[in-house]
């Protein structure tokens, strides 16, 4: 299908090289962008100011390098087509774990295939499991 701007490139450049690999295998089949990988200080407190993150610096993955977290959105984007989020969170997760790679999804934060039972929904976050 697909591949990524120089833009989402870059930004997932700064993830760990095992999301490296499965975004890369996910833009071939299903078209997305790459919004965020490493977040320096400013950013992450930003968000967190924001309420689009419930940790501050240096607390979330994201704020390794390289960054243990992404956040990707199906393409093209539409923020109020939630569902189109979750569709793609499930896909994700059906790839990852059909190649065995465990990942935590900000649309089911503790795994528990229950999407209605969170606090905080992050539908754009990836993080690699521990």
């Amino acid at each position: 299908m697909g591949q990524f701007s120089q833009q989402s490139q870059k930004r997932l450049d700064t993830c760990h090289p095992l999301l490296q690999m499965i975004f890369y295998d996910i833009v071939r089949t299903f078209d997305c962008s790459i919004i965020d990988g490493h977040r320096p200080m400013h950013r992450q407190n930003q968000l967190y100011r924001e309420g689009k993150s419930k940790l501050i610096y240096p607390n979330s993955k994201h704020n390794q390098f390289p960054s243990l977290a992404v956040d990707v959105a199906p393409y093209p984007i539409d923020w109020a087509d939630i569902r189109r989020f979750y569709y793609f969170g499930g896909y994700v997760l059906g790839v990852v774990r059909s190649i065995g790679i465990k990942i935590r999804w900000g649309g089911d934060w503790d795994g528990d295939r229950q999407v209605k039972d969170q606090e905080f929904n992050d539908l754009i976050h990836f993080e690699l499991g521990d």
